[in-house]
């Protein structure tokens, strides 16, 4: 009888193969997805598909949760998790291919199939995504049943059975020499083959990309017919750790669903305007916006995931075609007078869908499908080619980057995709203010100590600013002027600061009257209130 050691031995030896090769199938799998990708499109790679669907079924307080913990870093900490399940399900699907090679392929198939429905099923999928993860779910079986047969010489790979050949494994189960070299062998032609289709793929999917921003670096946009008015003297108070009036746009907030940010040619870009009331549809292309009159208006946008005092809110300088006047070409009239729709649906490249109040986005304010931000043409991660910016409408009911069609259709009728998810399906934004400075649970020197920060209410505005310590009276901070409604105001306090701990606290009103609440509530479903504090220490 072999030793129990030798039995022992030869069992794990067996089965650390069989893992690795579930391994080399899913990296085989993935490459051979990448480079059917760069012939589909990009979004149709497994990972970013199922990654999308993942945060497409993501309950509310999870995505919060998410946004909260990792900020702009949590698609990231996304696709690290499903590539960690990956390789778990791989090294189990490796496993099972040592017990039953049937099994086993059958489980690399499962890979394939998930991934392929998973991305034609996603809004804006289609047949097509389903082809990268159909190939690479056959580039699976094969390297998977390639390698694990190797295990099994004898050609019984549904039963492990031991052979006493040169050739085949020994008598307790040890793979000899020539079968390890075999499968290592064919290990590293998968592992070769997989980094080939990888490096090919993803040498397609960049050079598209480097087209991409070399088109994008050498369009020039117009100069505004409508200009923004210079800023008025003392809009930006430059103090140390305060936002700057305007946030540069490597800066500025970036929170969407999009696991890849799309890289489109403006140069082939199209958008429709079709639906209810609409008399003449519209086909625009991106040189006939560029044609059109420009404004240029300074606006702040907030994220509706923003929690009290958090970074989601950006101010910039944006140009494009004023929204109201295009949907009246096209005949749309607005519900208060008369018109048939009360909802305009915008529509991503990437499948999303965001729906504003008609009767806003026509009542005068300064809409606009936006082509520049801060003097050039939009970032990729902003929009480029073209988004929308509503004035004080949250992010998440106006705000569609990569737009693709504006539909003219009912709330009644049709839930946008975070109506869907539970949240308001109208977003006013909420009279809001910040502390910038001093950081909470700063350590500062005693005597006079700036506290600034910013407030807003797009489309209301600010009028007033007021900061107490430890409960006591509240102190009107100093606002700074600002060129509109449309934008966030500085504001500064000069605190004369004596040793201990300390707690600040902030509130707005706005124009209309309103003083903010103290009353903390979530981001869910129209976004936070309450007053933000910090906590600090005087030396």
């Amino acid at each position: 009888m072999a030793p129990a050691a030798g039995r022992g031995a030869g069992r794990w030896e067996r089965r650390l193969y069989a893992a690795g090769s579930g391994v080399l199938a899913a990296v085989a799998a993935l490459a051979v997805a990448e480079l059917c990708a760069a012939l589909v499109r990009p979004e149709a790679r497994p990972v970013t598909a199922v990654g999308g669907a993942v945060i497409d079924r993501t309950p509310i307080a999870v995505k919060d949760w998410a946004i909260r913990t990792f900020g702009t870093a949590d698609k990231l900490v996304l696709q690290i998790g499903i590539l960690t399940l990956l390789t778990l399900f791989a090294v189990a699907v490796g496993l099972l291919a040592l017990r039953s090679l049937r099994a086993g392929a059958a489980g690399a198939a499962l890979f394939g199939v998930f991934g392929a429905v998973t991305a034609a099923g996603r809004p804006g999928g289609s047949a097509p995504d389903a082809v990268p993860s159909l190939v690479g779910g056959v580039a699976a079986v094969a390297v998977v049943v390639l390698l694990v047969r190797i295990l099994h010489p004898a050609g019984r790979a549904d039963r492990a059975a031991p052979a006493t050949e040169a050739g085949g494994t020994t008598e307790h189960g040890v793979l000899s020499a020539l079968d390890r070299r075999r499968f290592l062998r064919a290990a590293s032609v998968a592992a070769a083959a997989s980094a080939g289709s990888g490096l090919l793929g993803n040498r397609l999917l960049s050079t598209g990309d480097a087209e991409a921003e070399a088109a994008r670096d050498s369009l020039t946009i117009p100069r505004p017919g409508d200009p923004a008015p210079p800023l008025p003297p003392g809009a930006d108070l430059e103090i140390d750790g305060l936002a700057p009036f305007t946030t540069p746009n490597k800066d500025f907030y970036r929170v969407d669903t999009a696991l890849r940010v799309p890289r489109l040619d403006a140069t082939t870009w199209r958008m429709k305007i079709f639906g209810r009331g609409v008399e003449r549809e519209l086909e625009l292309s991106y040189r006939d916006l560029l044609d059109r009159e420009l404004i240029e208006r300074d606006i702040t946008l907030t994220c509706v995931s923003n929690q009290v005092g958090g970074p989601y809110v950006g101010n910039a300088r944006w140009i494009g075609v004023a929204l109201a006047p295009l949907l009246r070409e096209a005949g749309v009239r607005p519900p208060s007078e008369g018109g048939a729709a009360d909802q305009l649906v915008a529509r991503s490249v990437e499948g999303m869908t965001l729906g504003s109040p008609v009767d806003t986005v026509m009542d005068g304010r300064d809409a606009m499908l936006a082509v520049g931000m801060n003097g050039e043409p939009l970032p990729f991660r902003n929009g480029f080619p073209v988004r929308m910016v509503v004035p004080g409408l949250y992010g998440y009911v106006s705000a569609c980057k990569w737009l693709s069609e504006l539909e003219l259709t009912t709330f009644d009728d049709f839930d946008v995709y975070w109506v869907e998810r539970d949240w308001a399906a109208r977003g006013p934004i909420k009279t809001m203010s910040r502390i910038d400075t001093p950081r909470g649970f700063a350590t500062i020197p005693a005597g006079t100590v700036p506290v600034a920060g910013v407030a807003w209410a797009q489309h209301t505005g600010i009028d007033g600013v007021e900061v107490r310590v430890d409960g006591g009276e509240w102190r009107e901070a100093r606002l700074a002027p600002a060129p509109g409604e449309d934008t966030w105001r500085q504001w500064v306090w000069e605190w004369e600061a004596e040793p201990g701990s300390h707690r600040l606290e902030v509130r707005a009103t706005d124009s209309s009257g309103y003083t903010q609440t103290e009353e903390r509530v979530g981001t869910v479903p129209d976004g936070a209130t309450g007053w933000h504090s910090v906590v600090v220490t005087v030396d």
